[in-house]
């Protein structure tokens, strides 16, 4: 047993001692084939010219980014320009359709108010008529009030009012652009139901005077309303 175990020595230091010398031996052939090797002149000139042509490229990109960057921010001011001119072509819009609507030129629908006006009732002691019967100036009255609050459409009895709409007292009815109607009076408004009832309802307001004077006063909020466009030449 213990010659076997120095026989497996002797191997093992024979074969460190082999590839030592292989070592050894290829690191200096590989030293004397460097050192035998030195670059020539026409590798110093293709090394330069390859380093050259690297410069320009870096030159090159450096130049197309800047350039790019400077085409992006032209663009960046043109899509500007381009979402002003859309927002004012959308304002355009916008007010084309609010003066078709004031016009009356279209169909509305919206929330708003109805207000009806009627005649008071009959007082035999009271001799003269006009003092319980709607005028003309009554109906004005709740159409300019409904007007300043903010009614963006309004009709009489189903009839829409444009911007020279006229109302005039003909007897017991009162004429709208030509058109009689009797009592009592349906004007329904396109707005804001709360701000319109509460300009109505102000004490001292058009409703207090409208009452005083004997004319049957009813208001309504309503959620949707209707108003069909006028119609003519």
């Amino acid at each position: 047993m213990k010659m076997k175990v120095k026989g497996r020595y002797v191997i093992l230091s024979l074969v460190c001692l082999v590839l030592g010398y292989i070592m050894a031996f290829s690191y200096h052939l590989t030293k004397k084939e460097n050192s035998s090797s030195p670059i020539t002149n026409s590798q110093w000139e293709r090394d330069m010219q390859l380093r050259n042509q690297l410069i320009d490229l870096e030159k090159t990109n450096r130049s197309l980014q800047k350039e790019l960057k400077e085409k992006q921010d032209k663009l960046l001011e043109i899509e500007k320009d381009l979402a002003k001119e859309e927002q004012v072509f959308f304002n355009l819009a916008e007010d084309a359709e609010k003066f078709r609507m004031y016009l009356g030129k279209v169909k509305v629908k919206g929330k708003g108010v109805k207000v009806t006006l009627a005649d008071g009732d009959y007082n035999p002691d009271e001799k003269n008529i006009n003092n319980y019967i709607v005028h003309e100036h009554h109906v004005f009255k709740v159409v300019n009030e409904l007007y300043i609050s903010g009614a963006s459409a309004i009709a009489i009895n189903g009839q829409r009012l444009q911007h020279n709409s006229y109302i005039l007292c003909n007897g017991p009815v009162i004429e709208i652009d030509g058109t009689q109607h009797p009592a009592p009076f349906e004007i329904t408004a396109i707005g804001d139901p709360e701000v319109l009832s509460s300009a109505l309802n102000l004490t001292g307001g058009v409703k207090d005077m409208l009452v005083n004077e004997n004319v049957q006063f009813t208001l309504e909020k309503k959620d949707e309303i209707k108003l069909e466009p006028i119609l003519g030449t």
